[in-house]
Formats: C-alpha cells, structure tokens, sequence
C-alpha cells in the first residue's frame, strides 16, 4: 500500500525544483524501509513547469489558479482561478483517496506561490493534513497565508519570529535536488560541457526564467579592457543560463566581444554545471544560494532587484556572513551595474587565493540536507 504526497507550487523553478528534492529522497527513504509513496505535482500552466516536470518524470497537473494583480481584472481572475482550482484539489484528494493501492489521506506539501493556496484549502475542507515548505528569509504573502492554515511548516531559511507569529516553524538546512549535485570531478564536469579540464568556469544564472539585467551585467563586464583581461589571462570560460528570452541576444553580444562563451536558455544539467564551476555570478533565489551551499562554489550573488521585501537579500545572508560570497545589487542599468559589480567580478576572476577562501567559508556552512530532513518526517508523520 502506498502513502500519497500531493505536491503544490510551481510557476518558476524556484518553487518546483526543491519539491522535487524532497520527492526524491520520499522515495529512496520508503524504499530503504520497505515502504512505497506515489508522488503527484499541482504546477501552474506556465510551459516552464511542464518542461522541468516532464524531464524528471514526474506526474503533474496543471492547475487554473492564477496569481494576485492588484487590477480589477488581476483580482477577478485571481478569485476565479482559486475557486476552480479548489474544485480541482478536491476532485484530485478524493480520486487519489479512493484509489485500492492508497493507504489513509494524501498529504499535501505546499512548495509555496498562488498554486499552493487552493490545494492547501482543498485538503482543509477535506480534513487533510497539509505541510508548508518555506523557503525566503523573508516569506511572501502567499506564504504567510498558507503558514496559518497548514498543519506544520519548515523553513529553509532564517525567518524571525515576528514574521513566524504564533507557529510552529522548524527550520532545515538547504534543499537541494540530486541533479544539481556535482556527482563528477570538476574536470570530467568540464568534459562533459565540452570545455577543456584545464579552463576556468564562470558559471552565469538568473534563475530558471533569466534576468535581463543580470544578463547585461556579465556581457558587459566581460566585454570591459578589464573583464577581457581577466578572463583572458585567468582562462576562464563563461557558462551562462539567459532565460528563454534572452539567449540570442547574450549569445551575440559575447561573440561580438570575442568572449569564450557557452550560452544556453535554460539547463537541466546543473549538477554538472556546479561541478565544473570555479566561480559563479547569479541571482540569490532560494534555490540557487542553495546549490552554491551545497557545491562550494565562490559566487557574486546578485539579489532580484523588483522585489519590494528584498527577500533575496536575506536569503544570501548566510553565505556572505561565512565568507562563501559576494554580496552585489543589481542597479538594473548595465552601466550602473557595472561600476558597482565590475571590481568584484573581476576581482573573483583574478584572485584564486580570494576563491579559495570563500570555497573554505562555504564548506563550515554544513550539509544541506534539507531534504532528506523533510521527507523523514513527511514518512514519519
């Protein structure tokens, strides 16, 4: 008989890829007791959940919920969306419940956003238990919204207690998915990229969806008398991940600048990106400050500049404070961004002793077994 995990987030990589982590180690847990789980993902409708969920295989429904806009129009279909995907949540419970192989109630994880909510309300009105996985230092209001109405909540993150109220949240170390794991040598990593093992990686990400202006940065520091020398007289080779969007226009500009540079929209091998990385420069997504956590690797960590709460500034605060990373602000404007970056960045590229002292800041970080932590207490419970 199988125990059932609905999994509810989804509309970046962000709130996706750490439930996979934790779906991952569901499975290897049960299978080392003997035990079986049957795992579902509630995504939004956007293509990038579909594409990050079919490539790992897992069962995903597509739900109608729709994010919160403060237009009349955003606040009715919001309403709309909700209630739909209620209805969903609870067809979707109710067929999995009464399925022959189940044993007792499907259990939502709530991996946080506006998909999350209505699944969340659906096993409420169900008498399900639910749980939610924080991830920002600084939770959105989906978030603290769900956290009043789950049974127990992790966070992945520091969150203070005035914004924990009166719940019970326990905190976990990062969580980070097996494919982002560097399982090689870094040089068979840089093999399997098609880069000499002998070449530095600057590894470049704006997340799963990209950043313009992180994007904009990179091109334009590497492509400064500075940033050239740099790369030039380090060795370094740029890997960078733009964003759907982006991925021609990056691509064009390092070939004009004469830059060494191997730009993709979007990865599914970050596991053997991280392995080959010597540096990084990225957006502090959960999820990324996570990977770098986790593979060591020496970052410019460049928070998300529209966020309001600056919840991204927060959730780098753990590397920066061991001496792992770099703390940047991204300006927006290319030139702006390069005279507050550039020297860090160029620094990063040129002082292998400053690199070295940052990989030995992340590794007195700990594990990050955030995961393994999770699904323990999800079979436990």
């Amino acid at each position: 008989m199988k125990k059932v995990f609905v999994f509810a987030g989804g509309g970046s990589g962000g709130h996706i890829y750490p439930g996979l982590a934790i779906a991952e180690e569901l499975r290897r847990l049960a299978r080392e007791a003997g035990r079986e789980v049957h795992v579902v993902f509630v995504c939004s409708h956007r293509p990038l959940d579909t594409t990050i969920l079919a490539s790992a295989g897992e069962q995903h429904v597509p739900s109608p919920a729709q994010p919160l806009h403060a237009r009349p129009t955003g606040v009715w279909k919001f309403v709309l969306g909700w209630r739909k995907a209620k209805r969903q949540g609870v067809g979707l419970l109710g067929d999995l419940r009464s399925r022959p192989d189940v044993h007792g109630q499907p259990h939502v994880v709530a991996m946080g956003g506006f998909v999350a909510g209505p699944v969340v309300a659906a096993a409420r009105s169900m008498g399900y238990a639910s749980t939610l996985v924080n991830l920002d230092a600084v939770p959105g209001k989906a978030n603290r919204w769900l956290s009043r109405r789950v049974d127990r909540v992790f966070t992945a993150a520091r969150v203070g207690p005035g914004v924990r109220g009166s719940g019970s949240w326990m905190e976990v170390p990062p969580i980070v998915r097996a494919g982002a794991r560097a399982e090689l040598s870094a040089q068979e990593c840089k093999r399997r990229m098609g880069i000499d093992p002998q070449k530095r990686v600057l590894v470049v990400t704006g997340g799963s969806q990209g950043l313009r202006s992180l994007n904009d940065f990179v091109v334009a520091c590497a492509s400064s008398a500075e940033g050239k020398r740099a790369l030039a007289e380090g060795g370094w080779v740029i890997v960078h991940q733009t964003g759907r969007k982006f991925e021609e226009p990056v691509r064009e500009a390092y070939a004009r600048a004469g830059v060494d540079a191997r730009v993709h929209a979007f990865s599914t091998e970050m596991g053997v990106w991280w392995g080959g990385a010597d540096a990084a420069v990225c957006t502090a997504g959960a999820g990324t400050v996570a990977e770098v956590w986790l593979n060591r690797v020496p970052a410019l960590l460049m928070p998300y500049p529209h966020h309001r709460d600056r919840h991204q500034t927060f959730n780098a605060r753990p590397l920066v404070e061991a001496g792992g990373a770099e703390l940047g602000e991204d300006l927006i404007e290319p030139e702006a961004n390069l005279a507050r970056n550039g020297p860090a960045l160029v620094r990063m590229l040129a002082d292998a002793s400053w690199r070295e002292a940052m990989r030995a800041g992340l590794s007195r970080l700990g594990p990050a077994d955030g995961a393994t932590r999770i699904a323990r207490a999800l079979l436990d419970g």
